[in-house]
């Protein structure tokens, strides 16, 4: 029994190792199942697809790395589609707004409106305008007058109205005048700021492209005809009408200063009406000028009125085959004198009316015709009313 014990304690100390021996046994075991793992690794990635083992590879970089990282941002979801916005062609491009006022200065304005384009064909459908422009010195007294003539032919004219910067006066909403006002500066009767006047209303209108032939009216003109036979009649011509003759005396070659020269000679000294119509070729060619505005702007001046001499001289020299020499705005000089008459309202009966309309004989396109003035002036505000009983019924309108 005593031996049997002993056999048992031999056995039991001989299976307790020493503490290096187990470590070393508890090595062996870790690298054992550390292998195991590797190989059963390996052999996994060679049967996985390549995006499952990255997805796997970066999820566990996720994990490892930035265990605290803020969740995925909520799907947005994507916005709903727009509906296709209209074409803006050129045509909306070159739209001139309802509104004449601009900042422009006058030369940003005479540089703009000299663009003219080498191809003349327009590549959109247009209809050619006339551009009636009104230079004044405040309101229109007679514009019931025009209101009736332009009522019922929009799209076939535009109005532009230069009054003393001075005035505050507007048009009420439903006027053909309405918003039709330009940008202006102080005008002074007989001086160059008249011509400048000019210039700065055919500057504003020639930026409309559909603007063809442009009439210089003052707040006494009136029409002699409706708008379809003025329309006619000047989209119809092969001229403009710049009226320009030579006049011995002081009133004539008597304004001619010497200092011109040799730009402008005596010989070449013109004068004519200040009341023009032009084309849109010769209108470019005006505001555009450099040359003969400077001179007259130096050595024109009181009792040297420009715009009575200036278009005249100009437009002679260098496009005399463009001009008819003739106005197409008809005035009385019978009494003489700086100023035409002034019709006042027992002026007005439908003879005068008459005379005015086809009283004259000229020409026009190579053709003789009694058809000479389309306008006329210059009348007072109290004839209006007598304006308004007869022109309806001999112009028709």
């Amino acid at each position: 029994m005593k031996k049997q014990s002993q056999n048992e304690q031999d056995l039991t100390n001989h299976t307790k190792l020493h503490p290096s021996h187990s470590h070393l046994h508890n090595m062996v075991i870790y690298f054992l199942f550390f292998g195991s793992g590797l190989v059963v690794g390996l052999t996994l990635t060679f049967y996985l697809p390549p995006s499952l083992q990255f997805s796997q590879f970066s999820s566990a970089i996720q994990e490892t790395s930035s265990p605290t990282s803020p969740p995925p941002p909520p799907l947005h979801h994507p916005p709903p589609p727009t509906a296709m916005q209209p074409r803006a062609g050129l045509r909306d491009y070159l739209r001139v707004e309802n509104n004449a006022t601009h900042d422009m200065t006058d030369a940003e304005l005479l540089w703009r409106a000299s663009m003219k384009p080498k191809v003349e064909e327009f590549p959109f459908r247009r209809t050619a305008k006339v551009a009636f422009m009104f230079l004044a010195k405040g309101d229109l007294p007679l514009a019931p007058l025009w209101e009736l003539f332009f009522r019922g032919h929009q799209g076939l004219y535009s109005i532009y109205v230069h009054s003393q910067p001075s005035y505050k006066g507007t048009f009420p909403k439903g006027s053909v005048f309405h918003g039709r006002r330009i940008s202006s500066k102080v005008v002074e009767w007989g001086k160059i700021s008249m011509v400048e006047a000019e210039r700065r209303l055919l500057a504003n209108a020639l930026l409309d492209v559909s603007n063809q032939r442009f009439v210089l009216l003052s707040e006494a003109c009136i029409p002699l005809f409706n708008f379809p036979t003025i329309y006619t009649y000047l989209m119809k011509s092969q001229t403009s009408f710049v009226e320009s003759y030579d006049k011995e005396g002081p009133v004539g070659r008597g304004r001619y200063d010497r200092h011109m020269m040799p730009l402008v000679t005596l010989e070449e000294w013109r004068k004519g009406a200040q009341w023009f119509e032009m084309d849109r070729e010769l209108a470019l060619e005006v505001i555009s000028d450099r040359v003969y505005f400077i001179l007259f702007k130096n050595y024109c001046k009181p009792a040297c009125y420009s715009d009575e001499h200036y278009l005249p001289t100009m437009i002679t020299k260098h496009f005399p085959f463009k001009n008819a020499n003739r106005t197409l705005t008809w005035v009385d000089w019978s009494r003489g004198g700086p100023h035409p008459l002034k019709f006042i309202r027992l002026d007005v009966t439908p003879d005068m009316l008459n005379r005015m309309r086809t009283g004259t004989e000229c020409i026009y396109n190579g053709r003789p015709t009694n058809v000479c003035y389309l306008f006329a002036r210059k009348f007072t505000v109290n004839a209006l009313d007598r304006l308004l009983r007869f022109a309806p019924k001999l112009m028709k309108f």
